[in-house]
């Protein structure tokens, strides 16, 4: 399916030459979803058989056809056609001189338009990505929040006056430029806006490349893994110039299930999946056999299916992914108390998987891989496991479990977490929309969401 939302420039995408649809048997236009009774709501997003993959104020180009995790349970849902070219466009100065409470209230308009849609836009992103549903749904959800959030902002954006060192002058910081991502063109339009302010591109590394390293993006916000991110980052230079960790006083009742969710949910592709869990030498043995008990019970199947809650990789290449990584933790000495298999069903399915007896320092556990594979660790005292903790290059997100306050407020200060989220008693796969989110180290470079991450998109002047 071609859709997808980007940033406020798009540059232009390598051109395909591609057979359009009179070329189509209509055997193979029979299998798509959309042209299937069940599937019918798709249409109420504006799909039809043939999608174009670019939107610059007018929709045109297309793409090859995308497989999905669950390819072989269900149909492609629409295939690209003929080629076709956004070309970038420097839009910034209109949106710019738009008071901010007016751009609010465009904004409020957007979430509004997500709100009526929830649930076949969250429908669409499990059929997709192979989210389960409610995960799908919560995701349009969590776009609805930021949309509410920012039009509290934009009537609460100033600058403070400061004493300046000279007579009778003040000093300003004021601020303008306030950009917002993932818009709907229609409501732009509603608005007397050109859709082109917020372009949308479809595509693969060859889009992303040729975005990086164009000189009329002024700022790009990039989610993946620390691996690409690395390549975006020397790309615009050029142009620019988690822990889970259990003490012997953590509540067990809150551990068992927070690891659980937290490793395997989304099929550990989140950002924010739990890798690394460790467990106190006096209570490491029973929270692994209460997890491994646990991970027996975990519903999988169809993502559609209210009761799953756990689905496939997203693609072929992440269960390579998931078995090198497996392979690699048994040579460095780790067991595999439970899962490190394909599962024998037709789709990306993988176990949910447990590794012990690993070195903390084994460089799998070092390397981030998008699976759900949680490494378990015994440790002896805090100033060990935070250290722990720390000692790898990425630094998203964290959390602890334990019932003293002396240690949390530890967890908390500067010889604590490193990490650009810390968590007590709850799951490192969450976070609230008015908390900043990102991360440090290899995972840092920036905020996005609440608190003043905004900031970032927004220019100062001082006076």
């Amino acid at each position: 399916m071609w859709r997808a939302s980007g940033q406020l420039f798009v540059h232009v995408a390598r051109k395909r030459i591609l057979s359009g649809p009179w070329d189509r048997p209509a055997a193979f236009m029979s299998t798509l979803l959309i042209n299937q009774p069940q599937y019918a709501w798709l249409k109420e997003l504006g799909l039809r058989e043939e999608n174009e993959g670019v939107y610059n104020g007018s929709w045109g180009g297309r793409g090859e056809v995308c497989g999905r995790p669950g390819k072989s349970l269900l149909p492609p849902l629409a295939p690209g056609g003929p080629p076709g070219a956004a070309q970038p466009e420097s839009l910034w100065t209109l949106p710019a001189v738009i008071p901010a409470p007016k751009r609010g209230e465009i904004v409020r308009q957007i979430g509004d338009a997500l709100r009526e849609k929830i649930q076949v836009l969250g429908s669409l992103v499990s059929l997709e990505m192979g989210k389960i549903l409610v995960e799908g749904v919560g995701e349009v959800q969590e776009y609805v929040d930021i949309c509410d959030y920012a039009v509290g902002l934009s009537r609460m954006i100033g600058g403070p006056i400061l004493p300046s060192e000279s007579k009778n002058q003040i000093i300003l910081f004021l601020s303008d430029c306030f950009f917002f991502s993932r818009i709907i063109a229609k409501v732009l339009e509603d608005n007397k806006l050109p859709g082109a302010i917020c372009s949308l591109t479809c595509g693969g590394a060859d889009i992303g490349t040729a975005m990086a390293k164009d000189e009329q993006v002024n700022l790009l916000s990039f989610t993946g893994s620390t691996q690409v991110g690395k390549q975006v980052a020397l790309m615009v230079q050029e142009r620019f110039g988690n822990l889970g960790g259990s003490f012997e006083d953590a509540d067990l009742s809150l551990v068992v299930p927070s690891a659980l969710f937290a490793a395997v949910g989304t099929a550990g592709q989140r950002c924010t999946t739990a890798r690394r869990l460790f467990l106190h030498e006096s209570i490491h043995d029973e929270v692994v056999n209460r997890l491994t008990k646990a991970y027996a019970q975990i519903r999988v199947g169809n993502p559609w299916d209210a009761n799953v809650l756990y689905g496939p990789l997203h693609t072929k290449q992440a269960v390579s992914m998931f078995l090198g990584a497996v392979e690699e933790a048994k040579k460095e000495g780790g067991t595999v108390v439970y899962g490190g298999k394909v599962m024998d069903r037709p789709g990306n399915y993988v176990e949910p998987t447990i590794v012990t007896g690993l070195d903390h320092s084994a460089s799998i556990v070092h390397t981030e891989t998008f699976a759900p594979i949680l490494y378990v660790f015994k440790f002896k005292n805090e100033d060990e496991v935070f250290a722990w903790n720390n000692e790898v290059k990425q630094g998203l997100s964290s959390s602890i479990f334990t019932k003293d306050l002396g240690r949390i407020f530890r967890w908390l200060g500067p010889k604590g977490s490193d990490c650009g989220i810390v968590n007590v008693n709850i799951p490192t796969s969450g976070a609230e929309i008015g908390g900043a989110f990102g991360g440090e180290k290899h995972t840092g470079g920036g905020r996005e969401s609440g608190s003043d991450a905004w900031k970032q998109y927004m220019r100062r002047s001082t006076w």
